[in-house]
């Protein structure tokens, strides 16, 4: 037969509790533990059956049940505590950002992710980009930030996650059925549902969105399985990250494109446009053809005023992870949109040219940056790689001045805190201390925890984990079809007194999921040892066509099963948000080692020492920040290597011997009561430190002030007065840009000598400025410490204009005075200067004497 629709049909809920089914369309359930604990006493088989999700729960659940809950005493009050909760939440007196910013009221904050990670009952994401996402739209919630988020509702998500008998990863797809799910659909302000269009090659694609609310904020997301379009079309946004370029291409243009046209469908005028990596870069183009048609801009008019409130954040730490399109895509999906900006095809191809080893592309990561006024990393290292990376988009900055800043990533503490620690925490830090997270002063008096409270909380957390991995791995081995020895061997599995190591995160090959495996009769004493047993699980996904990164899933759950190893190496299959949660609370120290510097930040470990689970880790991404050699350890060394065997050799030597040497020691050391006292102190710092410097409040908080709100400054900066500042800075930049290669500099000055610390040396320029304003150049001495020839530790100093010469040329002069001792050497230059640039290095000329 021909379906023609999904209904969801829900049992009449009492009248008493019928704000059960308001409060499953509201996400705010997934972060507070209360909520869930409601909906899990309506029927807890229920509830795990459906994936914790409440929209199935209240669909599925008998009406009998829901008839006795209503003369339930204990759960009315239950009930009614929730819902004072979710109001409170829901209609504050003031937020933090009405607080701090009460001016920035009404600016709203477009967010563009290609996924969201909210919920394990929302499969929509992969790994730490979604997840990310997730977090930072429940931060910008619990912050009062005016925030929308813009993205996809996949229908078949990421794929489900099965491991055959061979240990060979294999990939499955289920339907969801938003009937099923706390989505509905978006309505434009008449009050119809929002569906959008946008052009592909010789068709039109329309999506239709919907809405999921996350807290106070919502999430809007597009979906392509919808009349008019046809069958391939209708795939189109089905999975996430799958299919080739022609799909990932159309992908791109359905989020960029297709997001602004929703959000203005709904009515919606942002005041920053948000782009989390470059699969939304399209978004730019987008802007910009609107302000062409609207406001009769140019292009590079338009440009100003779309980059200056626009935001972009980087992710990847390595060319290849940047998506990039051969100019015959391009060809094939633009032909007929670039002119609607003005342009030509070679100047639409220059706006993110990108030269390849297999050839020309096009850059998302660089459009991005070239449509955005604010960009940044997500660590400092990662902000140090990045400026080194597309130093070539600024080529006359030193890498040091690129304009890409950093912001490190948190996590949002309410999701990844264990309820059970959440109790000892209310009680230890005070009952407000929620409202402070991001405080460090906020958790000193983590220091004071009863050793005997904190380790048997911890405990019953590891016992918690060990009892779901017994239930996962029978589950799993029932459907392998195994024999009843290795079924019941399922349900011994683990020792609950035994130094269990964690290791979950996608199985991409940088991540080397297998080091600790190089020496494998090493790390068979290591597991085996007597009265000091280790063991190890394991869990996450490898992208369906990554082959490696699926063999090395292989390697793990091969060794898992032979006879030296069973019990002591566990493989996980099906990883997801529910399952993380267990595992960074549950086991007793967490393990990173990526290729350093690869890991752009990482966030499971945060979560890990949020829950007091100690970081063993390269000093790669957050933990370079993090670590101070008491909250956990690190190894191998803070360098690059030409050579990745000779890397893995020496990060896995150092991998052993700092757990052979410390971690295993530690841990079993007890006193007369057997508890770690030694262990304790290393779990309680790393709770100290982690769990304020890495929230996802501090980082939201971070966002806002240092991107968010210079973006709107900009942005109305910028278009104010009918655009007039966009077009005298395009114009500006044109002009600059023609005169720049007859602009030319001298300098005078000591090229060596000494001087005493308080003293100062002359220095004069000499700069030729022809078809170029004085006022349009800022002429700087620029001086630091001399590291072999390399300048390190910058200092900037403007030199002041001090007349012209007979020939016209312009003359600076400064006095450089030194402050400290040891050897410096410095230089001169010169750089076009505009009061409305957000960067002094955004065009990226500079000459230097």
């Amino acid at each position: 037969m021909k379906i023609l629709g999904r209904m969801a049909v829900f049992p009449v809920i009492p009248a008493r509790i019928n704000r059960l089914h308001e409060l499953a369309y509201n996400l705010w359930w997934s972060w507070n533990a209360d909520a869930q604990s409601l909906y899990q006493s309506i029927n807890p088989a229920l509830w795990e059956s459906s994936t914790h999700n409440p929209v199935r729960l209240l669909r599925e659940v008998a009406p009998e049940r829901l008839q006795e809950l209503e003369k339930d005493t204990s759960f009315l009050a239950h009930y009614d505590r929730v819902m004072s909760t979710f109001d409170a939440y829901m209609k504050p007196k003031e937020t933090w950002f009405s607080r701090a910013h009460p001016e920035m009221q009404g600016q709203t904050i477009a967010y563009f992710s290609a996924e969201f990670g909210l919920h394990e009952s929302l499969p929509i994401y992969s790994g730490g980009l979604g997840i990310l996402s997730g977090d930072h739209c429940k931060e910008a919630s619990d912050l009062g930030l005016p925030f929308v988020g813009v993205g996809f509702l996949y229908p078949q998500g990421y794929f489900i996650q099965r491991i055959n008998a061979d240990g060979v990863q294999e990939a499955t797809y289920d339907k969801l059925h938003f009937s099923e799910v706390s989505a509905t659909p978006a309505l434009a302000p008449d009050g119809s549902e929002a569906v959008i269009n946008v052009d592909l090659p010789g068709r039109k694609v329309y999506a239709k969105v919907w809405k999921i609310q996350v807290g106070r904020i919502p999430l809007y997301l597009m979906d392509t399985d919808v009349d008019p379009n046809g069958p391939n079309d209708r795939d189109l946004s089905a999975r996430l990250y799958g299919g080739n370029h022609e799909i990932r291409i159309s992908q791109e243009i359905v989020l960029g494109i297709g997001g602004v046209r929703a959000l203005r469908a709904l009515g919606l005028k942002p005041a920053v446009w948000h782009m989390n990596e470059g699969h939304a870069a399209f978004l730019g183009l987008e802007r910009a053809r609107e302000l062409v048609a609207e406001q009769k801009l140019s292009f590079y008019e338009a440009r100003e005023a779309v980059a200056a409130n626009a935001v972009f954040t980087t992710h990847t730490p390595v060319p290849a992870g940047n998506d990039a399109f051969g100019i015959d895509l391009i060809d094939r999906y633009f032909s007929g949109y670039w002119g609607q900006l003005g342009l030509n095809r070679d100047q639409f191809i220059e706006l993110a040219r990108q030269d390849q080893s297999w050839g020309q592309s096009f850059g998302m990561t660089v459009l991005a940056l070239r449509l955005s006024s604010q960009h940044n990393g997500v660590s400092a290292l990662h902000g140090e790689v990045s400026r080194k990376m597309w130093q070539f988009l600024w080529p006359g900055v030193d890498a040091e001045e690129v304009p890409i800043t950093s912001i490190t990533n948190g996590v949002h503490t309410a999701t990844w805190l264990a309820p059970a620690l959440a109790v000892l925490y209310n009680r230890q830090l005070g009952p407000d201390w929620q409202q402070h997270i991001d405080d460090i002063k906020t958790w000193e008096p983590i220091k004071q925890a009863d050793d005997a409270t904190l380790w048997e909380t911890h405990h019953k957390l590891k016992e918690e984990l060990i009892r779901d991995v017994r239930e996962r791995i029978k589950r799993h081995r029932l459907r392998l079809g195994e024999g009843a020895l290795h079924i019941h061997e399922a349900e011994t599995l683990l020792d609950p007194n035994a130094l269990t190591i964690g290791f979950a995160r996608r199985f991409a090959t940088y991540k080397r999921a297998t080091l600790i495996f190089r020496d494998l009769d090493r790390l068979r004493r290591l597991l085996n040892a007597p009265g000091r047993p280790v063991q190890i699980i394991f869990a996450g996904k490898a992208h369906p066509a990554d082959e490696p990164g699926k063999a090395l899933i292989q390697q793990i759950y091969r060794l898992s099963r032979q006879p030296d190893f069973v019990g002591k190496i566990i493989l996980l299959e099906g990883y997801d948000m529910a399952m993380a949660r267990k595992l960074v609370s549950g086991v007793d120290i967490w393990l990173n080692n990526p290729i350093r510097p690869y890991e752009a930040s990482g966030t499971s470990g945060e979560k890990a020492s949020l829950n007091g689970v100690p970081n063993c880790s390269i000093l790669d991404g957050w933990w370079e920040e993090g670590y101070n050699g008491k909250n956990g350890w690190a190894f191998g060394e803070q360098r690059d290597y030409q050579n990745p065997e000779l890397q893995s050799e020496a990060d896995a030597l150092a991998l052993y011997t700092v757990l052979e040497q410390e971690i295993v020691p530690l841990y079993y050391a007890r006193d007369a009561q057997g508890i770690p006292v030694g262990w304790l102190q290393v779990m309680k710092e790393a709770i100290r430190t982690v769990a304020s410097q890495f929230s996802m409040a501090r980082m939201v908080k971070e966002y806002t002030e240092r991107l968010y709100i210079p973006a709107v400054q900009q942005g109305q900066q910028v278009t104010g007065e009918s655009y007039a500042l966009a077009r005298s800075l395009a114009e500006w930049k044109q002009k600059v840009a023609r005169a720049w290669p007859g602009v030319a500099i001298w300098a005078t000055g000591p090229t060596e000598g000494q001087i005493a610390i308080g003293e100062a040396i002359a220095v004069n320029a000499y700069l030729r400025l022809p078809d170029v304003r004085q006022e349009d150049v800022a002429v700087e001495v620029v001086y630091g410490r001399d590291d072999d020839g390399k300048m390190r530790d910058p200092v900037v100093q403007r030199m002041e204009p001090d007349g012209r010469e007979d020939n016209g040329n312009y003359r600076y002069r400064v006095q450089l005075s030194p402050n400290t001792g040891g050897s410096f050497i410095y230089g001169v230059r010169v750089l076009p200067t505009h009061p409305a640039l957000p960067d002094r290095h955004e065009i990226g000329l500079v000459l230097w004497a």
